[in-house]
């Protein structure tokens, strides 16, 4: 942590009352305490990896545009939703970046930022004067984290979203099932993954600095950190010069290993990895599968797979997925119901682990809604409770306050458009 960061950890709890960040006060032990964090990101990839900062102690400020903030803010239902998760334990602050007064007040900001994550389109933080080049002559010791669709190269200026890198990487090629058209994860993953490259990079860039003195420039692109998670499918590809085609919820290395349709209209997962757990699957099933010199090994089961597919259908399709799950967990085999999102809302494990915080919605329903905490749980430092996604705006006038802007100078602002 730098001398800059390390003052103001110890003045955290004062930092909140002059600002009034829950976040500073509720974030004391955390790993990246005393950390500031500006966040120029607006729908998931700049607010998830700046979210997962603030995870671990970082106070974030998101830096929104007055008219309108986040492109993602009440733009639907879903949108609503996935802005309330992502901008959990931030404070938002209003700024018309293209207005000189605004733009000097985030440079006010800047001298006490240790990192700032933006995902603007190619080109655009350089308009705005903001880019990683334009800011390191003066904040040298500034780790800036770009997320981009591509890393410089041949794609870098090409329009990027979450498809896009997930048609790219051939993850949409693997995903779906056989004769059918490819289907996008259920789930923005290409954001996401960059977003978690992004933050490990800069947790890394940190600690660099800490021992150099130097920030840096990270670049974290959708395109490659979702063909990263494709890489043993690449290596696979290279080495035996054969192309994976689409595959459900089956693997080609294991047999059997899919959903399976039950008696009450649900599906459960079925996945025994070992000689021992296709035993004991067979005999809680009261199948002697196991004994048939079709199936008795992997080869073969993966060679006869058709068959043994058309077998187990059979026999699932007369239990309850309830009673088929409980059997098979029982005796050892991996086994899961594909939960609908409701279930999982009220799945009793998360209940007991307190994986989820509850938060009111930033769209003012004045409703309280769940969603996930930092899912680590680590030795030393607990996880924070969570505020509330911010009203865009919420906390413009106290974190230009803590800055010494008087309520004259924030009125003038405001009256220019700045804010």
């Amino acid at each position: 942590m730098s001398g800059d960061s390390a003052e103001r950890a110890e003045s955290s709890e004062a930092a909140a009352d002059a600002t009034g960040s829950a976040t500073a006060s509720a974030t004391r032990g955390l790993p990246l305490d005393g950390v500031r964090v500006l966040e120029l990101g607006h729908i998931i990839a700049g607010p998830f990896c700046s979210m997962l900062l603030a995870d671990l102690g970082a106070d974030v400020i998101k830096v929104e545009h007055p008219k309108g903030g986040d492109l993602i803010r009440g733009s639907s239902p879903v949108g609503n939703s996935s802005f309330n998760y992502v901008n959990r334990d931030k404070r938002s602050l209003t700024l018309d970046l293209k207005s000189d007064a605004a733009l000097d007040a985030f440079f006010d900001l800047l001298d006490e930022t240790d990192v700032v994550v933006e995902n603007y389109a190619p080109g655009t933080a350089e308009r705005l004067g903001i880019g990683y080049e334009q800011l390191k002559e003066t904040h040298p010791g500034l780790v800036y984290c770009s997320i981009k669709g591509f890393n410089p190269g041949p794609y870098e200026s090409y329009p990027a979203l979450d498809p896009i890198a997930e048609a790219l990487s051939g993850l949409m090629s693997v995903t779906g099932h056989e004769g059918m058209p490819p289907v996008r994860s259920g789930t923005s993953i290409a954001d996401m993954a960059a977003s978690f490259y992004g933050a490990i990079a800069v947790l890394g860039a940190l600690y660099r600095r800490d021992r150099t003195g130097e920030g840096s420039k990270v670049t974290a692109p959708l395109f490659e950190s979702t063909v990263s998670m494709m890489g043993y499918w690449l290596a696979y590809t290279e080495a035996y010069d054969d192309v994976p085609g689409p595959m459900g919820a089956s693997h080609p290395n294991w047999a059997p290993y899919d959903v399976f349709e039950t008696a009450d209209d649900e599906w459960v997962f079925i996945g025994p990895s070992g000689e021992r757990q296709w035993t004991a699957l067979c005999e809680a099933l009261g199948l002697d599968l196991h004994e048939d010199d079709r199936f008795d090994t992997l080869p073969g089961r993966r060679e006869n797979l058709d068959e043994l597919m058309d077998l187990l259908r059979a026999e699932c399709e007369t239990h309850d997925a309830a009673d088929l799950v409980a059997g098979l967990r029982e005796v050892g085999v991996p086994v899961a119901k594909v939960n609908s999102m409701d279930e999982v809302a009220e799945d009793p494990h998360l209940r007991a682990t307190d994986f989820f915080t509850e938060v009111e919605t930033a769209e003012g329903t004045s409703r309280s809604v769940s969603v996930p905490r930092f899912p680590v749980v680590a030795s030393g430092f607990d996880r924070p409770d969570s505020t509330d996604p911010p009203k865009l705006g919420e906390h413009t006038e106290a974190i230009l306050s803590s800055l010494g802007y008087d309520a004259a100078d924030i009125d003038a602002l405001r009256r220019a458009g700045g804010v």
